[in-house]
């Protein structure tokens, strides 16, 4: 009704429809947790940090370097399909002050992240400031400064125009803090290292126009530091502070993750993949676990040595053996390497050309940039692993390597689990994702009949959207999928306690592992 029928006359009103589009979140955004040569760490409030291609993984965190294997999986999930990544760079120790120190005559300038790669930075000033840009800021022109810096190892550079020390738009600190990837100005030793100083010198730096190569002037005075080797309570941080993999919380969204190995050769510890994956079941994402180095052979594969065999184990899946790979770092040497990164970027591939519902393996889920497989199994030693939950990566003539499996770590056949399959979890937790988003309007709603009509409606849409794009079985909605929400299934007690239930169910397609030809001659014609 109007507000107040006051005069006679025509009173126009806008009813709402009562439709609320659920829209579905994405589903294979990545995150990737490591050490790194560069860029934000876990604690610095820069972190994670979100890329979309390979490109913007090398301008933050630094080339492929064999002392880093994390860049390495990133490379490969890339070249096999992948869109979107969150990388969380670990360090060990305290990264504050690992942090190259430059002298730059009264203004003390450090890098932006810790790390060895600080240590050959340049910083180039001089003081051709604009009259005009003084002007309009109430400065004078000989308190303005220019500043470029350069990486001298990757030729990246930044210049900036029109710095002041003194209270401005253009105050030197704050330009670098928004504008910078290389430098900022070091903060007093009284407060956090990304804070904003709070006292700036009198008078703008007097700096040498030409670049300083040695660094007796405008280089480096205080030797930056690397990462230590990563541990599990490294990995861990600290949830409530958000540092380690909690960093993660940080983000809104990731449906994959990956823990390469700290080291070239190495292997993540299963008490960091059970971390990760108590964090994953939380946030409804999927872990990629990497082979151990025991796992050599078919025959030496140790399931429970994984330790991830539990209900959330649902949300894991293995894949055996490791791939070979040439190494750029090291003129294209072959190595070995952790599958995890081409594995992610092939869920990825897969869900933009045939959706969440299609499972990542057969001859279109060939692993690009691989030459080869550390180990080669056979049919028998296929069907030695497939039946207990390994996922095996396999080499067919013409095809080449493929993923040949795709089975949670609660695949095994004795177990009879719900979510044998990684497509059936991973539509399950596209969907309830997906719902727990879309519905946060129906909190504080009157929970009635017509709050029950509009659920009904809204999830009923979102399901169906699903059952026209083929993610269910059945012929018909009714066999493909339900949505119920009314008196039988939210009581009035349930009223009373300001609850309301909203039961879906679907019907998921399962994968074809098995395919069984039957070949019979048939008998001549008999005239009878």
């Amino acid at each position: 009704m109007p507000v107040t029928l006051s005069y006679p006359g025509v009173y126009v009103e806008e009813i709402p429809s009562g439709v609320r589009t659920i829209t579905g979140v994405a589903t294979s955004i990545t995150a990737f947790i490591g050490r790194a040569a560069q860029g934000a760490t876990d604690t610095d409030p820069d972190g994670p940090v979100t890329i979309f291609s390979y490109g913007d993984y090398e301008r933050n965190f630094g080339a492929l370097d064999p002392n880093y294997p994390m860049g390495y999986a990133v490379r490969d999930f890339y070249l096999n399909g992948g869109s979107q990544a969150i990388i969380v760079r670990l360090y060990k120790g305290d990264a504050s002050t690992a942090k190259a120190q430059l002298a730059i005559a009264n203004l003390p300038l450090e890098a932006a992240s810790a790390g060895t790669w600080g240590n050959k930075l340049r910083v180039r000033i001089d003081s051709q400031g604009s009259p005009d840009v003084a002007a309009q800021y109430g400065l004078a022109a000989a308190d303005l400064f220019n500043m470029t810096v350069r990486n001298m190892t990757t030729g990246a550079q930044e210049s900036f125009l029109n710095l002041s020390v003194k209270e401005s738009p253009r105050r030197v600190d704050r330009v670098l803090l928004a504008n910078s990837s290389l430098i900022r100005v070091a903060a007093s030793l009284s407060l956090p290292a990304t804070a904003v100083p709070a006292v700036m010198p009198n008078n703008p730096p007097q700096g040498s126009t030409v670049w300083d190569q040695d660094g007796t002037s405008s280089g480096v005075t205080g030797q930056a530091v690397d990462s230590a080797g990563l541990d599990r309570t490294t990995y861990d941080g600290d949830e409530n502070a958000k540092t380690g993999m909690y960093a993660l919380k940080k983000t809104d969204l990731f449906n994959l993750l990956c823990i390469p190995a700290d080291v070239r050769g190495g292997e993540t510890e299963s008490a960091v993949y059970q971390d990760a994956l108590a964090l994953c079941v939380a946030r409804r994402a999927m872990l990629i676990v990497d082979p151990p180095l025991a796992w050599s052979s078919a025959s030496k594969v140790d399931l429970p040595s994984l330790n991830l065999s539990s209900i959330s184990a649902r949300n894991a899946a293995v894949f055996f053996p490791r791939v070979i790979e040439s190494d750029p770092a090291r003129q294209s040497q072959l190595d070995t390497f952790v599958p995890c990164g081409i594995v992610a970027g092939i869920m990825a591939r897969t869900d933009s050309q045939r959706g969440v519902w299609k499972a990542p393996a057969g001859l279109d889920a060939s692993l690009n940039g691989v030459q080869g497989l550390s180990t080669v199994l056979t049919d028998d030693e296929n069907g030695l692993l497939n039946p207990i939950g390994v996922n095996c990566l396999r080499s067919f003539p013409l095809s080449g390597p493929v993923v040949w499996g795709s089975r949670t770590l609660r695949g095994a056949d004795l177990l009879a689990d719900d979510y044998k399959y990684i497509p059936v979890r991973r539509l399950a937790l596209y969907i309830e994702e997906s719902l727990f988003r879309g519905t946060q309007w129906v909190v504080f709603e009157p929970n009635d009949n017509p709050l029950w009509a509009q659920i009904r409606l809204n999830v009923g849409a979102f399901m169906q959207n699903l059952f026209r794009q083929g993610a269910f079985q059945g012929k018909t909605p009714t066999d493909a999928y339900f949505v119920k929400c009314d008196s039988e299934t939210t009581t009035q007690n349930d009223i009373n306690l300001g609850i309301v239930n909203i039961v879906v169910g679907f019907a998921p397609l399962k994968p074809a592992e098995f395919v069984v030809i039957q070949l019979q001659q048939m008998a001549g014609q008999i005239q009878t």
